[in-house]
């Protein structure tokens, strides 16, 4: 089949191209070309018509879009899978780039909804006071950018190398372009119609290139986004592009690099530990034919350990069966193309260097239903390098595929300055029972990784195993790695808005931002919460009358609820402490009055009050004060999917001398106006 381009609207085949072929067979698959696809109309289409439609929806309107998008494409993802097959993938390969794609965007759309607001854009923090009387404040917003992300992804994972990362650029409100590598991305176009036949998105959102990107480097400005999944020194010339420099493009890296696993000392054969790694190194050497970002490269053993460790996953190794994923009994399929497979052959012969293959055969292996002259086929391989800071090879040089390399260690400093030389990476896995080592480990080593799996008996069941993403972990790493972040849960999303700080008047910025501040106007009059959520408007509020505490109520509250903390009962004691200088009254006594003196008892629209944000006891509360509150509508927050919302008041309790006893904010749900039925 002849892919095409999906540019400015429309599908468009290229001119000529280059023939992609099936991992498994060698058959032509298809062909793949973008020549003659005008680059800078599909970014000006993306600015022009994607991101207005886009920054138009709420956060919670994009994240609903993004769970239709995964429904929609999880009642086809069998022909996702009958389609993969020709990536050399297993069933179970392709159920993490399918299925672990989809589901990312389920998470994603889950994690939008319930963490940003139902808005358009993003108050990041509290407001700064910058003035002596609070006349003159400070707020960090975010907002979307108004360019194009451009994604760049490997061939590994042609779905879900897709998904994760659109699932974070749209729900933050930019239109995307993707670009799949050429030798898997008959895939990415099957899904990619999928997703543009269901018009969840709006026209613009999503471009794709089958094929190379042209001069469309030479178009970007400085509100676009670049993101690049492949090799360290692909990605490395990208960065480097001088329009990439000459306007501060945002550029996030996520480049190969040589991930490493760890046994801790105290896994012995005897000890759960040591199956579960051995299992996990195998599981990773295998899965995806070794083709993963996050692949483990060099496996760390204690020195002791070394010959039994070699034995264990050799036998471990032998059990695995090379072949035509259709056929029954195969568990690991090929790489994803005879140039691949070159390639690994080539960087394996470069590991000898410093190493020798204590299991597997370059060049002499079985297959099972396939041919190893005609398929990218290529078995396990495991290396041993015995005096691993004598072979910076071993640190160097990664082979992308089912191949990974012993060393040995001999303390825990000796395995972190290891861990280190791989000069960042995307994830390491330390597999031990051993606290203390894990915590020094992971101290030492931090700094160098994205991602830290420590894995023992307590967690094997559950995790995910070490290569894994996750959406709400952030997938990247430092230095070789590409110094990236991508995924992350909402981190994710910020990468593609624009942090501004604003200054001016309270209630000038609390228009700006749809969130009162301290100092904007307050209106008294109705009671608050005899407003339903349409008629609440920022700085409503309530100021109540005040409560005289007495030592009788303090010492009933104490009784009642089993609080009899000396602060509150014994008078000695609490004249000993230097905050106090006598009884005080418990803070959340004072929450409760506070509560008896705003609340509004009769039934109304405010349905349920479900939490407390913030709540700090400034100046203690003596028997004898008086307190006061003044409640204020700070932010309303309303559903899409409900006929209610969050509601955010500001508390402020005082005393007698109006000094601040208590500061909150109390969050309810309120109902919106009642549907007027039309006939």
């Amino acid at each position: 089949m002849q892919l095409q381009s999906y540019a400015a609207g429309q599908w468009r085949s290229g001119e000529g191209g280059e023939t992609v072929r099936h991992a498994i067979t060698g058959a032509p698959v298809a062909t793949v070309s973008s020549k003659g696809i005008d680059f800078a109309a599909m970014l000006a289409h993306g600015r022009k018509v994607g991101s207005p439609a886009l920054r138009k929806l709420t956060f919670h309107e994009r994240a609903l879009k993004l769970k239709a998008l995964a429904q929609y494409l999880a009642e086809r993802k069998e022909t996702y899978y009958e389609l993969s097959k020709a990536t050399g993938a297993t069933r179970a390969d392709s159920w993490v780039d399918i299925e672990g794609g989809i589901a990312t965007l389920f998470a994603f759309s889950s994690k939008g909804r319930k963490e940003l607001p139902n808005a358009s854009f993003i108050i990041d923090g509290n407001p700064e006071i910058v003035s002596r009387n609070g006349s003159f404040v400070g707020q960090h917003i975010r907002t979307p950018l108004q360019g194009v992300a451009v994604h760049i992804n490997a061939f590994n994972f042609p779905c879900w190398g897709m998904l994760e990362k659109l699932a974070v650029n749209l729900l933050a409100g930019v239109p995307a372009i993707v670009k799949p590598a050429s030798q898997t991305s008959y895939l990415t176009e099957l899904m990619f119609r999928d997703m543009i036949g269901s018009g969840i998105f709006p026209e613009g959102s999503l471009q794709l290139i089958c094929g190379s990107v042209g001069d469309l480097f030479e178009h970007l400005e400085s509100q676009d986004v670049v993101t690049f999944t492949g090799s360290a020194s692909t990605g490395r010339k990208l960065k480097s592009h001088p329009v990439i420099l000459r306007n501060s493009v945002r550029f996030t890296m996520e480049a190969d690099s040589l991930n490493f696993s760890m046994l801790g000392p105290d896994a012995t054969p005897d000890q759960p530990e040591f199956e579960i790694f051995i299992k996990e190194v195998a599981r990773e050497l295998t899965s995806k034919a070794g083709q993963k970002c996050t692949c483990i490269r060099r496996v760390f053993v204690p020195r002791p350990l070394i010959e039994t460790v070699t034995e264990a996953l050799s036998k471990r190794l032998s059990k695995v069966v090379l072949g035509d994923p259709s056929v029954e009994g195969v568990t690991m399929g090929a790489l994803a193309s005879l140039a691949q497979r070159d390639e690994v052959r080539a960087r394996v012969r470069e590991l000898q260097q410093g190493a020798e293959i204590v299991y597997g055969d370059l060049e002499n292996f079985s297959v099972t239903g396939g041919d190893a002259a005609i398929g990218a086929f290529l078995p396990p391989i495991l290396l041993r390098c015995a005096e691993p800071k004598q072979h910076a090879v071993v640190h160097e040089v990664e082979a992308f595929g089912p191949v990974a390399t012993l060393m040995p260690y001999e303390t825990a400093e000796d395995a972190i300055d290891l861990a280190r030389r791989g000069e960042g990476s995307l994830v390491g896995s330390l597999v031990t029972y051993d606290n203390d080592f894990a915590r020094e480990v992971v101290l030492g080593a931090a700094a160098y990784h994205g991602r830290l799996l420590i894995l023992n008996r307590d967690s094997a069941k559950e995790s995910t195993g070490h290569g894994s993403p996750l959406p709400v972990l952030v997938h990247g790493g430092p230095g070789r790695a590409g110094g990236g972040e991508e995924m992350g849960g909402i981190r994710g999303v910020m990468h593609y808005m624009q942090r501004t700080a604003l200054q001016g008047s309270p209630e000038t910025l609390s228009r700006i931002t749809d969130r009162w501040i301290t100092g904007a106007n307050r209106v008294e009059g109705v009671h608050p919460f005899r407003k339903n959520l349409d008629e609440l408007q920022l700085g409503d509020c309530v100021k109540t009358g005040s409560h005289k505490v007495t030592l009788e109520e303090i010492e009933h509250f104490a009784h009642f609820t089993g609080d009899t903390f000396y602060a509150h009962m014994d008078e000695a004691a609490a004249k000993a402490n230097p905050f106090f200088g006598g009884r005080v009254a418990h803070g959340y006594y004072i929450v409760s009055i506070a509560a008896g003196l705003f609340v509004e008892p009769n039934p109304g629209p405010v349905l349920a009050n479900y939490g407390v944000d913030n709540l700090r006891f400034l100046t203690p509360v003596l028997p004898g004060d008086e307190l006061k509150v003044v409640l204020t509508c700070k932010q309303k927050n309303p559903r899409i999917t409900e006929n209610y919302g969050e509601v955010r008041w500001d508390a402020v309790v005082t005393n007698q001398d109006d000094k601040v006893v208590a500061q909150y904010d109390v969050l309810t749900m309120v109902e919106k106006a009642p549907r007027v039925e039309t006939v």
